[in-house]
């Protein structure tokens, strides 16, 4: 199979080869599928650059987490019913060295997805981490139905889904986001709401906004964001982070989050418990057959540009998601 794969850390240009590997074969309880198009991620920009000391778990790693294309075979254990079926896959290189930038990836067979008719698989690529991401933020804490529900950096990928998901499940979202571009996409996601938080009256304009605060944060940069969302957020309230990569955590308002009762949720997709992940994928793919989500694609690259996509991810200036075209 083609498939490109990095054998140590370091610049996109330099580590990332385009070449041809051994086709895998599905073990027991795994399925092989042909990829038609692969989604990146930061997480597959940051292990390939060892950012955050991520060091180098196996000799050579394809990477690749999120992915779209149809079950090519399947291993021991697998009905050959599934083999044809058009799927999603989430969490691809979680767990092993090979992922879903290759013409063919291995997974278990549950984190492959019935893909709906309707979506295609670019839009199938774009989900896995950022949508399962999203729906664990929002949702982790019970019902949004007439909250209020503030996401941070509202046009990125897990804000994107995070804020059609709190959308649907009745919520009230306000987002923030600095330029009008970035402003843009978070309205389109369906935000009723949005702020420019590098304002110095960001808080209060989220608190005329939301009396008493806001119930839910789906949150993108915990250490940079923590002083409006601490400022913000209402008794009883949720911060749900998944990431905090722009600055690191300056010390915790502990009394005053202390005294509102505030719930501080850190999200790792890959250590969902397995009901809550089963309940994100049932809930994600009922939308999908609603046909209700919206995937904004920023840039499309073929198998053998996937350094320049690298790059560009690492880079943060596209909107939307990057995939690869398998």
């Amino acid at each position: 199979m083609k498939a490109a794969w990095y054998e140590r850390n370091g610049p996109a240009g330099d580590v990332l080869v385009v070449g041809e590997l051994p086709d895998p074969e599905p073990g027991s309880g795994q399925l092989c599928v042909r990829v038609a198009a692969a989604g990146i991620n930061p997480a597959d920009v940051k292990r390939r650059s060892g950012a955050g000391n991520r060091a180098m778990r196996t000799p050579r790693v394809v990477p690749g987490d999120d992915g779209a294309g149809v079950v090519d075979r399947v291993g021991p254990g697998v009905p050959a019913g599934r083999i044809g079926e058009r799927v999603w896959i989430h969490s691809a290189n979680h767990r092993q060295s090979y992922g879903t930038s290759a013409e063919l990836v291995v997974v278990p067979a549950a984190q492959a997805i019935g893909l709906p008719a309707n979506t295609s698989f670019e839009a199938g690529a774009c989900l896995g981490v950022p949508a399962l991401t999203a729906h664990r933020c929002v949702f982790a804490d019970g019902p949004v139905d007439g909250r209020t529900v503030l996401v941070t950096g509202g046009a990125g990928s897990v804000a994107h889904y995070a804020i059609e998901l709190a959308r649907h499940g009745g919520a009230t979202v306000i987002a923030t986001a600095s330029t009008p571009r970035k402003q843009a996409a978070a309205r389109e996601a369906g935000a009723h709401h949005v702020v420019d938080y590098r304002e110095p009256d960001a808080a209060t304009a989220i608190l005329d906004l939301a009396s008493g605060g806001v119930d839910r944060v789906v949150d993108v940069a915990f250490g940079a964001n923590l002083p409006l969302t601490s400022a913000v957020i209402a008794t009883n309230g949720v911060i749900a982070s998944y990431a905090s990569d722009a600055t690191p955590e300056p010390g915790l308002p502990f009394y005053s989050l202390m005294r509102r009762g505030v719930t501080i949720r850190l999200v790792l997709v890959f250590v969902m418990p397995e009901a809550e992940l089963s309940a994100a994928v049932d809930d994600v793919t009922r939308l999908l057959e609603r046909d209700v989500l919206t995937h904004p694609i920023a840039a499309r690259y073929a198998l053998d540009d996937i350094a320049t996509a690298h790059e560009a991810v690492e880079q943060g200036r596209l909107i939307g998601k990057t995939v690869i075209i398998a």
